[in-house]
């Protein structure tokens, strides 16, 4: 279900992005473009847990 939200959260920021972008720059909204951004936020953030240290004395909270 996370993999699920996130897919979806990076969708619609970017393709907000790219819209205010476009709209700054005056160049048209390009849908491809926004799809790419999301495929490589989405990358990213599924990426993010597995470079975390798993067991640390760090955030041991004992």
């Amino acid at each position: 279900m996370r993999y699920i939200v996130t897919v979806i959260w990076a969708f619609l920021l970017s393709m907000m992005t790219e819209f205010v972008l476009a709209s700054m720059l005056y160049v048209s909204f390009n849908f491809t473009r926004g799809l790419v951004l999301t495929v490589a936020i989405s990358f990213f953030v599924f990426l993010i847990p597995l470079l975390m240290p798993k067991d640390s004395e760090i955030y041991d909270l004992k």
